[in-house]
């Protein structure tokens, strides 16, 4: 679990990269450059943790590329204590971002590899969420609604109902839409029945897997 000065160098590179790509939100670009990104990875990626790429890890899933987990971050406009919902935990470092910026997470895996290491791997980096589940990400988390933010780090084919439902008024829903290549989706709650749909560019994640444990 070492963390070296290099580490840091290497960190402060990735966020000027981010800068100059287009990420404006200081303090997104901050959690870059606290968040030792190499220890979210299996060890023979560390040289690489800090080049803006996606990487796999267990299960047959993938970190997202810094940019990715940025610009959704970037979207969110994360205000501190604001309850926000993420639908696949994965290796925990978009989890640990929101919790950098002051979120409280609340984060679903269906992955149960992925849920055990990162529910160990989170404390130990002085990283706490609020709430760390094993679960079906479509059915987000109705116990816990409703939130101020929600976002998704897989591929949906549509947006999940159950999410829309459990977005507060005022919130923002972060998902990547669509089956082979994905457009970055986001959708603001105006009232009850009403939502204002923004797209964003395409990305390529791994898919968001329905009723699967």
């Amino acid at each position: 679990m070492k963390d070296t000065n290099k580490h840091q160098g290497l960190r402060n590179q990735l966020a000027k990269q981010l800068e100059e790509k287009g990420i404006k939100d200081k303090n997104v670009l901050e959690a870059i450059k606290k968040i030792p990104r190499h220890l979210f990875l299996n060890s023979s990626f560390e040289d690489f943790a800090y080049q803006d790429k996606a990487f796999p890890i267990a299960a047959g899933q993938t970190i997202s590329q810094p940019y990715t987990v940025a610009f959704q971050s970037q979207l969110l406009e994360v205000k501190k204590d604001q309850k926000i919902l993420e639908i696949g935990t994965g290796s925990g470092y978009q989890t640990a971002v929101l919790c950098f910026l002051g979120a409280k997470v609340y984060s679903v895996e269906r992955q149960n590899e992925l849920f055990k290491q990162t529910s160990l791997l989170l404390p130990k980096l002085g990283i706490r969420p609020k709430y760390l589940s094993f679960g079906d990400g479509y059915k987000g988390l109705p116990n816990h609604a409703p939130f101020d933010s929600i976002i998704v780090t897989a591929g949906a084919p549509e947006i999940p109902k159950a999410l829309m439902a459990q977005l507060k008024i005022g919130g923002r829903l972060v998902i990547p839409v669509g089956e082979q290549e994905q457009i970055m989706t986001m959708l603001i709650r105006k009232n009850e029945t009403q939502f204002e749909k923004h797209e964003l560019g395409d990305f390529k994640f791994v898919p968001l897997l329905k009723n699967k444990s």
